[in-house]
């Protein structure tokens, strides 16, 4: 399986200018812990909901530029799932920005290759069980 299969589409993102409680706001409303960071169409970071928290008071504030990581990791469409996840348990982060080229694609997180392992365990559990 590669990560194009499993991937989130055009994920949520934000922009470097936008105040960490509008980044908040974003991850609340989708329910995930993680918004890549664009400059037009150009992956410049990505900010999580830790670097969030870490900023209580002065979310309203304080510029996503300031906390974001600036330096990302990222797969491509072609990855395979299982060298995403070693990625993902190397570096102990939630989730991997997908990029063709320059341009953000999709983004992957421990979410989605729970959800690919379930649904293989599943497969797997109808074919032994099957007379």
């Amino acid at each position: 399986m590669i990560v194009r299969e499993r991937m989130t589409k055009d994920p949520v993102t934000v922009s470097p200018d936008d105040t960490l409680a509008a980044a908040q706001a974003k991850m609340d409303a989708g329910g995930f812990r993680q918004v890549p960071v664009l400059t037009g169409e150009k992956l410049i970071g990505i900010v999580t909901d830790r670097d969030v928290r870490q900023h209580g008071r002065q979310m309203r504030i304080t510029k996503v530029s300031e906390v974001m990581t600036g330096e990302v990791l990222t797969v491509t469409p072609r990855t395979s799932l299982d060298e995403a996840a070693r990625i993902l348990l190397k570096h102990k982060i939630g989730g991997l920005p997908v990029v063709a080229g320059e341009k953000l694609v999709g983004i992957i997180t421990i979410t989605d290759l729970l959800q690919a392992f379930v649904d293989l365990m599943t497969s797997l559990a109808k074919d032994t069980a099957s007379p």
